[in-house]
């Protein structure tokens, strides 16, 4: 660990010393004027502004940066508590949500919560805590205990992908129309015998994807056998797991949905563990695009998800909220994209 010499430590403690009234006294200006060029909070002329920089230069001086949050009751930063953060997905959504927050001069605080719901209150109780303005939250399969803290606190926050509660502002995918576009394809194909790979129970995504599974069968006059729905994979080996068992009943499905991105890895692992061709013998197709998907063989029928515009429309409206606490709460669902490639083909 590095140390300071005396002498080190001792310019160290006069910069933290030096006041503001000094820096206005070097540059021959008032103090209000240094705190507007150092805050940015009134035009300063350039010639005055340069003058005061100059002066902080010189006597070094240090802002105190805790002085003035309380003084502004605001610190610039926000909070993101999200899980699988090295998901292709969510690492999408994260770099988006920090671009859009540093445009504006806010530093991001990034929490995994593993999807655990204790972990997910520890991490938005310490994100509060720690003052920051606002959270956006990608809330777990038991949020209950977080979200009710968020209220209790009056903390703005943002869910983000699964919007599971109408008190917040939200933003994800359209996983209704995502769904239904997906099996829409599949009938096109004449597919009756559809499988759908679920991701983890609770979760608001998995929810409405299942419902909206259920909808579209019907909907397009099929009967969805029970066995065909697999719920609760969170991960690639459970989805992998569940696609086995999907492909040893007697009738098995000849489509399979994949609702997620590791779903779908799981389910053409366990295809290919069968010694099945894609789409000769089985048709697969799924949510989430990925970078990858076109190195598959074949190429992957995906729906992509508008990973940026959500990042940048999640870090819009905690921005907004955060500004005024009192207007509307928005909920916004942004459309889908259906990419067709080689993974779907004619059932047999």
């Amino acid at each position: 660990m590095e140390t300071l010499s005396c002498c080190a430590a001792g310019e160290r403690r006069s910069a933290l010393m030096t006041t503001i009234s000094e820096v206005a006294k070097a540059a021959g200006v008032s103090i209000s004027t240094v705190s507007h060029v150092l805050n940015k909070t009134r035009y300063v002329s350039p010639e005055k502004a340069k003058l005061v920089m100059e002066a902080v230069d010189e006597i070094g001086y240090i802002p105190n940066a805790v002085a003035r949050s309380l003084k502004l009751s605001s610190t610039g930063t926000v909070g993101l508590a999200i899980s699988a953060i090295s998901n292709p997905y969510f690492s999408d959504i994260i770099c988006a949500i920090e671009a859009e927050c540093s445009k504006r001069g806010l530093i991001v605080f990034l929490c995994d919560t593993q999807d655990d719901p204790d972990r997910e209150l520890e991490l938005v109780r310490h994100l509060h805590q720690r003052r920051v303005d606002g959270i956006i939250l990608a809330a777990s399969g038991d949020p209950k205990k977080s979200l009710d803290y968020l209220i209790e606190c009056d903390v703005p926050c943002v869910l983000v992908d699964r919007l599971s509660d109408d008190r917040f502002d939200q933003v994800g995918t359209d996983n209704t129309a995502a769904i239904r576009m997906l099996v829409d394809h599949l009938v096109a194909l004449h597919h009756e015998r559809v499988g759908i790979i679920l991701g983890q129970p609770g979760f608001a995504t998995t929810v409405e994807r299942t419902k909206a599974f259920r909808a579209a069968m019907t909907e397009n006059g099929i009967e969805v056998p029970h066995a065909f729905i697999s719920n609760g994979n969170r991960s690639t080996a459970d989805a992998a797991a569940s696609t086995h068992r999907l492909l040893e009943l007697k009738e098995p499905p000849t489509a399979i949905l994949a609702s997620n991105n590791l779903a779908m890895i799981g389910a053409m692992r366990a295809i290919r563990e069968r010694g099945l061709r894609v789409p000769e013998d089985i048709s697969v197709l799924g949510i989430d695009d990925f970078e990858w998907a076109d190195y598959f063989e074949p190429r992957l029928t995906l729906m992509a998800q508008p990973c940026d515009e959500i990042g940048r429309k999640a870090a819009d409206l905690l921005i907004a909220r955060i500004s005024n606490k009192h207007r509307p709460r928005e909920t916004v669902r942004l459309s889908p994209v259906l990419r067709v490639r080689e993974s779907c083909g004619e059932a047999a």
